[in-house]
């Protein structure tokens, strides 16, 4: 009986693709880490224990089928592999960079206890990343005709994007509107290269253009065009547009020059990446400043690092709670750390004078109904940090789209998100607009809204179907 190529975790240890080093990699914002080589990517792949109950598919908002398509990469069996992986998601290797691995599939994985888990992200992104170079990545084709029925679609990132391609395949006329100059949203603007390179991004966009999906940008809906003005030009409209509103601080000085909200100082960032011209962005650089971020989540570490690679004489990252109850990836905070990131655990900014950020101590209270133990002032514990930029990474907030778009029939709730009538249909309170991603969840992860572009193209799909049924009866 052959031997089989599976369950190696006991003789063969976790490996990661070589970061960079630090230094290095610290003055540019290229990926940290190449990819696998196929021997790599084979022999990681093999220490997959093909465990009866999956964890990591269970607990992947996708439910990829990851056990098989590890199994065919330990098997060499690449092409296939691919296949398996991309009937599931519509950007693999994007989740693949940017997923908190270590919270979701890895961090599940029956032997990440005693062995360490599945490198399951970093296979996932060389699967795809070969699928591109040698061409298995086929060309987006609608396998019907919907009989000339479109749809409109508002916001062009993952969510949107993932929407539009599942419905151009069912044969629908797709047009995608973005208030932005290029397609990806918050993967374009939002994430550093560092962690997601821009042509990875591009190449996706690309492809669905290709497919035939119509992309109207610099377009904002409230602006350029009302809601209802959509309505009237498709026969059903999707709202994607993630949340943007910057959540603040109430604290003496935030409104001071020098103080920037996080996706603003990201965006110009990622703006001059693309070779872009940026008004004010010496206003928005790092170089030879001393920089402190306030918060401690994902868009926080993408702002500390990117100080890092701007040049920033000295970069602190201010979180009121300490390093075991942040909601940022722990992943991103030890790169921080590598790069040179000093962490001010369990402090709260005060107030920003000129020149400093005035932080309090804290400590850690009793938990709250999410189980998270609350943060409390301690007294006499204040401390002064130097800032000549300021960094507010404390979440996002929808905007008020029932103001913006012109529709105030459109029903929210007390979040300010959209309300669905209910989760199959994934309607909101207009007929024949639905929402789907942050916009109806609230800030999220990548791979949530791109399982929510692939839940609501099912549910647009049932809708139209029934549509053209109707009309076809009423004629």
């Amino acid at each position: 009986m052959a031997q089989s190529t599976m369950l190696k975790f006991v003789g063969r240890e976790q490996a990661y693709p070589p970061k960079r080093a630090a230094a290095v990699r610290a003055d540019d914002f290229r990926e940290i880490a190449p990819d696998y080589v196929i021997e790599q990517a084979e022999a990681q792949s093999s220490r997959c224990s093909q465990c009866g109950v999956p964890y990591c598919q269970v607990h992947c908002p996708l439910h990829n089928n990851i056990p098989d398509w590890l199994k065919l990469t330990a098997e060499g069996r690449l092409e296939e592999a691919y296949e398996l992986s991309n009937a599931t998601s519509n950007m693999p290797e994007i989740c693949g960079r940017i997923c908190p691995q270590d919270r979701l599939c890895e961090g599940n994985c029956v032997i990440e206890k005693d062995f360490g888990s599945v490198t399951i992200g970093a296979v996932e992104k060389f699967i795809t990343d070969t699928a591109w170079e040698q061409g298995w990545v086929k060309p987006l084709r609608a396998v019907a005709d919907r009989g000339g029925q479109s749809v409109g679609i508002v916001g062009a990132g993952p969510a949107g994007l993932s929407a539009a391609e599942q419905l151009r395949v069912k044969g629908y006329e797709v047009h995608v509107y973005d208030r932005h100059d290029r397609a990806g949203g918050l993967l374009t603007y939002g994430i550093p290269g560092f962690k997601l390179e821009k042509p990875v991004v591009m190449r996706r966009v690309e492809r669905l253009e290709a497919g035939g999906i119509v992309f109207h940008l610099n377009l904002e809906v409230g602006r350029d065009a009302t809601l209802d003005d959509l309505r009237q030009r498709h026969d059903a409209v999707l709202i994607a547009t993630g949340v943007y509103q910057a959540r603040d601080v109430q604290v003496p000085g935030i409104e001071a020059p020098g103080v920037v909200a996080a996706l603003d100082y990201l965006t110009r960032s990622n703006r001059r990446g693309f070779g872009d011209t940026v008004a004010d962005a010496a206003d928005y650089d790092a170089a030879g400043r001393h920089v402190v971020v306030i918060g401690g989540g994902d868009t926080a570490m993408d702002c500390v690092r990117t100080a890092v690679r701007q040049g920033a004489a000295s970069v602190k990252c201010l979180y009121r709670r300490d390093r075991d109850n942040m909601p940022g990836s722990r992943r991103e905070v030890a790169h921080a750390e590598e790069e040179g990131v000093e962490f001010v655990w369990l402090s709260a900014p005060a107030a920003i004078v000129d020149g400093a950020v005035l932080a309090d101590r804290m400590r850690l209270g009793t938990a709250g109904p999410d189980g998270r133990r609350a943060p409390e002032l301690q007294e006499g514990g204040r401390c002064r940090l130097r800032a000549d930029l300021v960094i507010k990474a404390l979440g996002f907030d929808p905007e008020d789209l029932p103001v913006a778009f012109g529709a105030p029939d459109l029903g929210v709730n007390r979040w300010g998100t959209l309300r669905l009538t209910d989760n199959d249909s994934m309607m909101t309170s207009l007929d024949g607009v639905f929402a789907a991603g942050d916009i109806v969840r609230g800030a999220s992860l990548v791979v949530w809204a791109i399982r929510d572009g692939r839940d609501v193209a099912d549910a647009m799909h049932r809708y139209l179907v029934a549509k053209a049924v109707m009309l076809q009866v009423a004629a």
